[in-house]
């Protein structure tokens, strides 16, 4: 364990609240953050069992968890969520922003009222997490928000999910610079096509090879690989990285 990732400032640990915890990326990227000494908050939106089922493999392995619920698009609920944090365990160090929903359709043919729940989560929610993390990460802290590697595959029927990522990246690299002064980092992480049950959801043997043989890595990424692009911004190798996207896709694009 590596005492300058897990030790704040004044002595104790360090704190991640991993919005969209109970995910499996979400899940990874907790998991990672409580290995390197943090303690965690997993959020979650829907599934209450999935988010325990992370706390619970987290305090297994000897680290402090806690789940927590709400709605990362309701700033009432995000306030309450990062108070009850705060009284719990006295401040806020780093946090992740993993939550997200991918609707696909060409741009013709896109619901207008699906456009508008992934506006909701993706670029509203990041909004609200964003800004609740600029007024309260303490220094020395890190903001990562979820971008995707098909910003730049540019992929059909990826346009209107391609488009609410587009903003997430905009707010974090500008956001970045309004925090002059603060020592605290913003970044976003990109990932590439990634091995969660979302993903593979649906999709043919033949359609998975074929998407994970475009990387030249020959493989589909895992959530921990995304966890450890995570835990490299997280920590003190990484706070030199500012206002960046990180793209993690094995080369894809």
């Amino acid at each position: 364990m590596n005492g300058s990732v897990a030790q704040h400032a004044s002595g104790g640990s360090r704190v991640a609240v991993v919005l969209g915890g109970s995910g499996g990326i979400g899940g990874a990227v907790a998991r990672r953050l409580a290995e390197a000494g943090m303690t965690v908050v997993v959020h979650y939106a829907g599934s209450a069992a999935k988010a325990e089922a992370v706390v619970d493999s987290v305090t297994e392995a000897g680290g402090t968890a806690l789940a927590l619920p709400g709605d990362v698009a309701e700033p009432g609920e995000m306030s309450e969520l990062f108070d009850a944090v705060e009284e719990r365990f006295g401040g806020i160090d780093a946090v992740v922003n993993t939550a997200g929903i991918m609707l696909l359709a060409p741009l013709a043919e896109m619901d207008l009222d699906a456009f508008d729940r992934m506006h909701r989560v993706n670029v509203r929610g990041t909004f609200v997490v964003s800004q609740l993390a600029a007024r309260r990460l303490r220094p020395g802290g890190v903001l990562i928000n979820f971008s995707t590697s098909v910003t730049r595959l540019q992929q059909p029927e990826y346009g209107a999910y391609a488009a609410t990522k587009g903003a997430v990246e905009a707010m974090t690299l500008i956001l970045a610079r309004e925090l002059r002064g603060r020592d605290v980092t913003v970044n976003a992480v990109a990932p590439g096509p990634t091995a969660t049950p979302l993903f593979l959801d649906g999709k043919s043997e033949e359609l998975v090879a074929r998407i994970a043989g475009a990387a030249p890595l020959e493989r589909l990424g895992t959530p921990e690989d995304i966890a450890e692009a995570v835990a490299f911004l997280a920590g003190p190798g990484g706070r030199w990285v500012n206002g960046q996207v990180l793209f993690s896709n094995g080369g894809i694009a």
